[in-house]
């Protein structure tokens, strides 16, 4: 079949005047009819209807419909204006729920003074400020809305809803309209990526219609069959993208690894001293089922901090060796990499010492290979790796050099996924003979429809239990600047769980030995905007050695120290030799030390909810309860604070990510899945259309099992196209 045309990638240029043209590609990235098409209105208002002048956000360009209550003209001295005399006029406009002044000054008052009469109603543009303590738009632009007298405005309005579009100063919600308007006709030849069957079989609205009733609706009804449409359009299109991507990899040859009855796994499991949860049964019997097929296993293991996941990855580490096989496990830092390699030398006992002298049977070698090793170090275990005498390797991104080369590599295990970059792991997975096994890790817990999206091309497998023995965490927000005390009483509580032989974290969101202080920005506006500095690291470790912590043993950890630094700072905590360690996010992945039961957490509300979380996580990992104090001076209705409390309210990650997501932008959570996407996601969102999404990927899976490359559906081929540039569509065979 051949291709559609389409109409729709008529440059805006040869349509619309070009300096209108020249600002729609400059400040909104509109360059077609088609991004113009797709270019929806934010909101709608009702000719009979009043926005809330009393909501208006401070500092943000905005778009109102409001009535104007009274005109002013002022006259005043001014020795810059002809004849010394220069003229203001203040324009009151309301809409019932409040009133905010419009001032126009010199020469730019007299068409106002002449059109915004009281009793007129318009469309008002410009940007929200404050001045003795009243709201005011300067030297708004504004467009009447009388026009039922002219005809052509007439038509213009005719419709109840007048669309408000996401505008510029440069280029107001009105002039976007009728944009919109010149190129509307053209939306009668926009090509329908979904298949009839779907479209129909769903009572979906034909595109062209969808495209019609979005920008020129007559009732709310017309809106959401708009938007119920154009949302399964995004939907679909994303899915049937990562779909293909699957059928891909299942075209891929790999080398079934299957555990033996009376090997390596089976050694292991017989000296756990405990009995795994149903949980990682269940998970470890995906991951066998996966493994032992002639495709490249693709999973994402999430699970809760301390549910157990890298139990679960150690066993399937081990049945890969046992099948012949190696396996990598790759550790975003080096603390952890570290942290990793003593666990799982220490879960294995003698079944680690493979190649040593009287080792034990089925005993494989298990292998750290990280960038800051010695050179001898660094030789022995590379030539672990070639020989296969080393069955299990743990390292940084020092394991994807090109030195480094395996023996046999069946499966890679990568731990906190996203602090990885798409070359990383390609370079790893492209070290097999053939492609080996992937298992992606994450303890951030992912709403399912972000996991249905972001990591689509992936299997999910979820730990949603804790493993018996697990203490719980209780967490309380200590509002330092209302009730000093409590943050007295903090410290207090830190002396106490040290008093009882147990230690504390101390976390902080600065190192402190910057030039310039980089932390998260707060939010602009309001009790977030002026604010000090972030707390450091280094300067809270020397108030707190020599005050309310004095007499304890206290040190610091922080990403920019010496690896060997490090390294020796987290066995003395482990060890039990040091008593509070202070420190940065360093310590959010995978730091594992049961005796601490104690964190406090300062400026807590300059970090994220699921960072937060993860945080929470490294307490309360033995038989002692923990806990988790969230220190902050936002005041009591801020929004971070109710961020804290919802924190402080709950230890249910998926709850908490889905709180995360409400409050991020969408591109944010899409993050790096969404790059080199022209058309990022516009209507549909991924926490609440879960359904759609859902729908969307069976559809997009049953799709391209029929028909893999789209041949028979040439217009769905043409919206991937235009979905996926070269970056994305690497990104998608990279992931």
């Amino acid at each position: 079949m051949s291709e559609p045309r389409d109409s729709l990638r008529q440059p805006l240029t040869s349509v619309l005047g070009p300096a209108t043209a020249k600002v729609m590609a400059e400040h909104l990235g509109l360059h077609t009819v088609g991004d113009l098409l797709h270019h929806y209105p934010r909101r709608y208002e009702e000719r009979g209807q009043l926005t809330h002048l009393a909501d208006l956000p401070m500092d943000e360009h905005v778009t109102v419909v409001a009535q104007v209550a009274d005109a002013r003209l002022h006259t005043f001295a001014s020795p810059r204006a002809p004849r010394g005399k220069g003229q203001r006029l203040e324009v009151t406009i309301t809409d019932g729920s409040g009133r905010v002044q419009l001032v126009f000054f010199g020469n730019g008052v007299h068409k106002p003074h002449k059109d915004l009469l009281p009793g007129t109603r318009a469309m008002f543009a410009g940007k929200v400020s404050v001045f003795n303590r009243r709201l005011q738009l300067a030297h708004p632009a504004y467009e009447p809305l009388s026009g039922e007298s002219d005809g052509e405005a007439a038509e213009s309005w005719a419709g109840t809803l007048i669309p408000l579009y996401p505008a510029t100063a440069k280029l107001e919600s009105w002039k976007l309209a009728k944009a919109v308007q010149t190129v509307l006709p053209s939306a009668e030849e926009a090509v329908d990526p979904l298949p009839g069957s779907l479209r129909e079989g769903r009572g979906l609205l034909p595109l062209p219609e969808a495209l019609r009733r979005i920008h020129r609706p007559r009732t709310r009804a017309d809106v959401e069959d708009a938007r119920a449409r154009l949302k399964w359009d995004e939907a679909f299109v994303l899915q049937v993208a990562l779909a293909r991507r699957r059928h891909a990899e299942t075209q891929l040859p790999a080398v079934p690894r299957r555990p033996g009855p009376d090997g390596l796994l089976a050694a292991f499991d017989e000296r756990l001293p405990f009995t795994l949860t149903d949980g990682q049964t269940r998970v470890s019997r995906e991951i066998f089922d996966d493994l032992a097929t002639d495709h490249p296993m693709h999973r994402l293991l999430q699970g809760e901090v301390g549910s157990g996941k890298t139990m679960v990855a150690l066993r399937a580490m081990l049945a890969v060796v046992d099948a012949g096989g190696q396996a990598a496990m790759l550790a975003p830092t080096e603390v952890l990499a570290q942290q990793h390699h003593r666990s799982i030398v220490e879960m294995m006992g003698a079944l680690a010492e493979g190649g040593t002298l009287g080792a034990a049977e089925h005993a494989t070698g298990v292998t750290l290979l990280t960038g800051s090793m010695g050179a001898a170090a660094r030789r022995a275990a590379l030539l672990d790796l070639v020989t296969g005498e080393a069955g299990i390797v743990i390292g940084t991104h020092a394991l994807i050099e090109d030195k480094v080369r395996f023996h046999d590599l069946g499966l890679v295990v990568v731990d906190e996924q996203h602090r990885f970059g798409v070359e990383q792991r390609d370079a790893l997975r492209g070290k097999g003979a053939q492609p080996p096994h992937l298992l992606v890790m994450t303890a951030t817990p992912i709403p399912r429809t972000v996991a249905m999206t972001v990591f689509g091309d992936l299997e999910t497998s979820v730990l949603d239990q804790l493993p018996a023995g697990r203490s719980p965490i209780a967490s309380h927000v200590v509002p330092a600047a209302d009730k000093p005390h409590f943050l007295t009483r903090a410290w207090e509580r830190v002396r106490e769980e040290v008093s009882g032989g147990h230690q504390a974290y101390v976390v902080c969101p600065r190192i402190g030995d910057e030039e310039e202080a980089p932390g998260p920005k707060a939010p602009a506006g309001g009790a977030e905007a002026d604010r000090r500095p972030p707390l450091a690291v280094l300067d809270v470790a020397e108030q707190l050695a020599g005050g309310p912590l004095r007499g304890l043993r206290v040190e610091v950890l922080h990403g920019r120290m010496p690896p060997d630094d490090k390294d020796a700072v987290m066995r003395r905590f482990a060890a039990g030799e040091t008593d509070v360690l202070v420190a940065t996010t360093v310590i959010e992945v995978g730091v594992n030390v049961p005796n601490a039961t104690a964190m406090v957490i300062l400026d807590a509300d300059r970090f994220g909810v699921s960072q937060l979380h993860q945080l929470r996580g490294r307490v309360g990992r033995g038989s002692a309860p923990g806990l988790c104090l969230l220190v902050t001076e936002m005041p009591a209705a801020s929004a971070a604070r109710t961020r804290l409390d919802a924190v402080a309210g709950t230890l249910d990650g998926f709850e908490l990510s889905r709180l995360d997501l409400e409050q991020r932008r969408e591109g944010d959570v899409l993050g790096q899945a969404q790059s080199g996407v022209r058309t990022s996601l516009r209507v549909l969102t991924v926490i609440e259309d879960e359904e759609i999404i859902a729908q969307a990927r069976e559809e997009a899976a049953a799709t391209v099992a029929a028909d893999p490359e789209l041949a028979g559906l040439p217009a769905l081929r043409a919206a991937l196209d235009a979905l996926l540039d070269e970056e994305r569509e690497q990104y998608l065979e990279k992931g």
